[in-house]
C-alpha cells in the first residue's frame, strides 16, 4: 500500500478546538500529515494584521500536538508550490474556502497531478478571528474607562 502524505496550513493562532479538528481528523486520512505554519508577515500580508501569539510560539504550540508528523513554515500561499515541494496527495482546508477561485483553481491544478483537496467541516463555534474581536473590543472599552 503506497503511503499517503497529507498536507494542511494555518495560522493557528489562539489554538481551539477547531484546529485540533482539522489535525485529527487530517492524520487519521494519511499515513503522513505535513503543518505548515504561516509566518507573521505573510498573515499580515493577508489580513492587514498581525497574529496575537508570536510565530515561534504557535510553532511551540502545534508541535505539542501529536496529530502530525512534520512541519514545515509557510512563506507563501501558493499551494501548487507547496505541492511541487511536499508532494503530497491530499490537502486538508475548511470548508469555508470550498467554492472559493482560489481553491478551485487549486482544485483543478492538483487534479493534474494526482493529488486532491479534502474540504472539513468548519468549526462555525470557534473562530480566532472572532476570538481576537472580542479580545480587541474589551481592550478598546478598558482603555476608554481608564
Amino acid at each position: 500500500m503506497a503511503e499517503i502524505i497529507g498536507y494542511t496550513t494555518g495560522v493557528f493562532d489562539l489554538f481551539h478546538i477547531g484546529h485540533l479538528n482539522i489535525l485529527k481528523s487530517a492524520k487519521n486520512m494519511c499515513n503522513k500529515l505535513i503543518v505548515g505554519i504561516t509566518y507573521d508577515e505573510l498573515v499580515y500580508e493577508r489580513k492587514n494584521k498581525y497574529p496575537i501569539i508570536p510565530f515561534i510560539e504557535r510553532v511551540e504550540i502545534v508541535k505539542a500536538i501529536r496529530y502530525f508528523d512534520e512541519i514545515v513554515l509557510q512563506h507563501s500561499m501558493d499551494k501548487i508550490g507547496a505541492w511541487e515541494k511536499l508532494k503530497f496527495n491530499i490537502m486538508f482546508v475548511g470548508d469555508d474556502w470550498r467554492g472559493d477561485s482560489l481553491f478551485e483553481s487549486v482544485e483543478r491544478s492538483l487534479k493534474e497531478f494526482g493529488a486532491r483537496v479534502e474540504y472539513f467541516e468548519y468549526t462555525k463555534s470557534v473562530s480566532s478571528t472572532k476570538f481576537t474581536e472580542i479580545l480587541q473590543e474589551i481592550y478598546d472599552t478598558e482603555s476608554k474607562v481608564r
